[in-house]
C-alpha cells in the first residue's frame, strides 16, 4: 500500500469518526442535563480540530507537490546522490555530505524557495522530519511572498 492510499484511508477513517462524534454529541446535547451538554460540546470541538489538522495536511502536500512539479519543469530537483547500504538503507555520512551542502546553498541565498525545498528534502534523508517539515514551510512562505 502506497503511503498515499493510506492517507486517504486514514483520513476517510477521521470524517466518518467526527460524523459519529457530531452525532454522539448532539443526543449528548438533546438530554438537557449540563454533563451531557458539556460532553455534546466537546463532541463537536474535538473533531474539528481533527479536521482542521487533515486540511492543514492536504494544504501542505498539495502545496509540496506543486513545487516538486515546477522544480521538475526548470531542471532544480535535487538529484539523488546518496550512498545506501546493502539493505537499501541512506548511509548516514552521505546524508550529513548532501545535507551540508544543501544548508550551505540555503546560507548563500536565503531569499530562494528551491534552495530552502531542497534544503528540506536533505532533512528528510538525514531523518529529521520535524525539521523538513518546518523547513519546506519555510519555502512555501518564500514561494508565496516573494
Amino acid at each position: 500500500m502506497t503511503s498515499r492510499t493510506g492517507f486517504f484511508i486514514l483520513a476517510a477513517v477521521l470524517l466518518l469518526t467526527a460524523l459519529v462524534c457530531v452525532g454522539e454529541g448532539v443526543q449528548l446535547i438533546a438530554t438537557g442535563k449540563p454533563f451531557g451538554i458539556g460532553l455534546g460540546i466537546c463532541a463537536f470541538i474535538i473533531p474539528g480540530i481533527g479536521v482542521w489538522f487533515l486540511r492543514q495536511t492536504v494544504r501542505f502536500g498539495r502545496t509540496t507537490e506543486a513545487m516538486s512539479r515546477e522544480l521538475e519543469a526548470e531542471g532544480g530537483l535535487p538529484v539523488d546522490e546518496l550512498r545506501r547500504t546493502s539493505g537499501g538503507r541512506i548511509d548516514r555520512a552521505s546524508a550529513d555530505e548532501v545535507f551540508s551542502k544543501r544548508q550551505a546553498e540555503a546560507e548563500a541565498d536565503p531569499g530562494d524557495w528551491r534552495v530552502w525545498f531542497r534544503l528540506a528534502v536533505a532533512y528528510a534523508d538525514a531523518g529529521d522530519t520535524p525539521q523538513a517539515r518546518k523547513t519546506m514551510h519555510h519555502a512555501i512562505k518564500l514561494r508565496s511572498n516573494p
